[in-house]
């Protein structure tokens, strides 16, 4: 089987080496450590995944996105290196920025906003140069102050060049092809392996609870790797299922897994 690209799935077809990167939840130092020890490694047939959570908890939300951005030109300067070489998956940060956007058509919009700052938007919206305190007092506004407040994020996000494309251009899962000696599929954090791929809606962002607990394979994939997870257990590695969040942003580290076409770790970088 050979995946059609889509705007929420980015077929990566047979790489050598797909280098994976967790959660980095705005922790820049790391990041660049990370990247450094990347582009040592990278190589033509490569591919990068990011696996999204880029922001949130950590104070450089914004500089964090400069780097990511900056390390791609330099990727693809790189002879032999092509634009779909990098893959961007949306996290749950990502997700929540997302539907910041449309608070103001939320049934509850106070509620969801408490929400949305007590996980990990609070920090993301003072890099901004954003208040949550005018996110409160615009809930209490009603649609058309909300809106006014939506409108100055997307401002903000469009001081820096770059930021707004890159939160539009994010996909929801990525897979390599059949045709590989061990098809994968990358998500953000959980899978529901009870549904199709096709049905799992906000499953790969939400459904985290089993996830070291899958035993079969997810068919057509032979392994499921996955760059979050909210418990904060660490890397697991498996022959099924892979977690390669150690943490960044809650005292770990920022590790990237390189994975062989038959799904066994190539290599281990940290930052």
């Amino acid at each position: 089987m050979v995946w059609k690209d889509s705007d929420s799935i980015s077929s990566m077809g047979t790489p050598h080496i797909v280098w994976s990167i967790p959660a980095i939840h705005a922790d820049l130092v790391q990041l660049i450590r990370l990247h450094d020890a990347i582009f040592s490694q990278i190589k033509p047939g490569d591919r990068i995944l990011y696996h999204g959570n880029y922001t949130g908890y950590g104070e450089r939300a914004v500089a964090c996105l400069d780097e990511i951005l900056a390390f791609r030109r330099m990727v693809l300067a790189l002879p032999g290196m092509l634009p779909s070489d990098i893959v961007y998956l949306r996290g749950q940060q990502e997700l929540i920025w997302e539907k910041l956007l449309q608070i103001q058509f939320a049934p509850d919009p106070t509620n969801v906003f408490l929400w949305m700052l007590g996980n990990g938007l609070t920090s993301t919206l003072y890099d901004y140069g954003l208040s949550p305190h005018d996110g409160i007092d615009a809930c209490k506004t009603g649609i058309m102050g909300l809106t006014k407040w939506t409108n100055s994020i997307r401002k903000a996000l469009r001081a820096h060049p770059g930021h707004e494309t890159f939160m539009n251009q994010l996909k929801r899962m990525a897979v390599t092809d059949k045709s590989a000696p061990a098809p994968m599929l990358f998500v953000h954090a959980g899978l529901n392996i009870e549904r199709a791929l096709h049905e799992q809606g906000d499953d790969i962002w939400w459904a985290t609870d089993n996830f070291r607990k899958i035993e079969h394979p997810y068919a057509p994939f032979t392994k499921v790797v996955r760059g979050f997870d909210p418990d904060h257990g660490g890397m697991h590695l498996n022959g099924v299922s892979a977690t390669v969040d150690d943490g960044c942003g809650f005292g770990g580290a920022l590790i990237s897994v390189g994975f062989n076409p038959d799904g066994t770790p190539a290599q281990i970088l940290e930052a």
